[in-house]
């Protein structure tokens, strides 16, 4: 059923086009073809051996950076229909905001991170827009999808803005380059599709890593009951079911977080937006503090479950293991892409310069980078542990 668009919401015939002006589709808007490009991209397929936390041998039930983003896409379109939003947009944003993201999760982004301190550093954000701009290579007319506007802006400012008051960190260097051709508004926050797929983020890799975390046995359900909002539910639902079997108990609590958390979503940013009266997603840019958020009590729920993920998780002996072995995979890789260009693959090796020149530790991280878990340990694996078994 058609649902007509709220006033504050970013509308298609509104878009401030593209970097390279292409004729319009006759039945699908700037917004959907965005969403489409994304799909089709060589990044996005990337994604399906692309890991959250777990590396992708570790089993085949666990998140990888493709469901997780189809699963953001959900909540984010939910979100997106319930406030009278673009939901194509928040779709697309949701789709696009982890192409720029390593093999390894967030241990390989934080060693190519430390690879490339010297050379400017290396964020996941500022990868995404060079994967969206520069590094997808199958149009005939232009490097990158060249999307619209309002999704390159979007993802580039999903957290917030990155220039004015308060903000001490340099914008990053791909973000910078691209707003000084297709100024991006870097000093605002973003329009509300971005600010809903951001906390659409929020809400499923929150819960899906509870999921995660159980299903690998890095704590028990019995440990989550101090946890605000969870601990509850997961009480409530045991009772209410008794003797139900654990996976069903953990489908069933997982779902009803997720309502719980996108339903105060919804009823937060609605307040906010009909209560300060905003007309158009200009208004929404020009306020000085997102109007997409949670409550207080939600937003100190997420905090805390935030909390024990990074105590019982993401530091779990296990985990670190785990960790540890892909900073040394990536930091081995970087070291002989930079100091050896003649090793990377031919069509990147004619965009490197010499050894240990700042253009070739681009090259580098950019390849590496795009690499998906399974590729990067089979590289290693021919690169430094070939002819070494006696």
């Amino acid at each position: 059923m058609f649902r007509p668009l709220a006033p504050y919401a970013s509308k298609p015939q509104e878009s401030r086009g593209r970097l390279y002006p292409e004729p319009e589709h006759p039945t699908r808007s700037p917004f959907e073809r965005d969403r489409d490009r994304i799909i089709h991209s060589t990044a996005f397929r990337r994604l399906t051996h692309k890991t959250q936390v777990f590396v992708y041998h570790e089993g085949d039930h666990y998140r990888t950076r493709l469901t997780h983003s189809l699963e953001v896409a959900q909540i984010a379109r939910s979100v997106a229909r319930a406030l009278g939003l673009n939901e194509d947009l928040a779709e697309t944003l949701a789709l696009a905001h982890d192409l720029g993201h390593t093999p390894f999760g967030h241990a390989g982004e934080e060693a190519l991170d430390a690879e490339m301190a010297a050379y400017g550093g290396f964020s996941h954000n500022d990868q995404t827009l060079r994967v969206l701009t520069r590094l997808e290579r199958r149009y005939a007319e232009f490097d990158g999808l060249n999307l619209t506007w309002e999704s390159l802006e979007g993802t580039a400012k999903h957290n917030g803005p990155l220039k004015g008051p308060g903000i001490e960190r340099p914008v990053p260097p791909t973000i910078a380059a691209y707003d000084r051709v297709h100024p991006l508004l870097l000093d605002t926050y973003p329009g509300p599709e971005a600010q809903v797929a951001a906390l659409a983020d929020d809400i499923a890799y929150n819960n899906h890593d509870i999921d995660d975390g159980l299903r690998a046995g890095l704590f028990a359900v019995a440990d989550l009951a101090q946890v605000p909002l969870v601990g509850p539910v997961f009480h409530s639902l045991a009772c209410r079911y008794r003797g139900i079997e654990e996976p069903r108990l953990i489908h069933e609590s997982i779902r009803r977080l997720i309502d719980r958390m996108a339903s105060d979503l919804i009823a937060e940013s609605r307040a906010r937006l009909e209560g300060n009266g905003i007309k158009s997603a200009a208004e929404v840019r020009a306020k000085g503090a997102p109007v997409i958020a949670f409550s207080q009590e939600m937003h100190r729920n997420d905090r805390a479950l935030k909390e024990f993920l990074f105590e019982r998780m993401y530091r779990h002996e296990r985990v670190s293991r785990m960790t540890e072995k892909a900073r040394g995979i990536v930091h081995d890789l970087f070291t002989l892409f930079l100091g050896e260009p003649q090793s990377l693959p031919p069509e990147w090796r004619r965009l490197a310069a010499g050894p240990n020149e700042r253009k070739t530790a681009r090259v580098a991280a950019d390849y590496l980078a795009g690499m998906t878990d399974r590729f990067a340990l089979d590289e290693h694996r021919r690169l430094f542990e070939a002819g070494t078994a006696e």
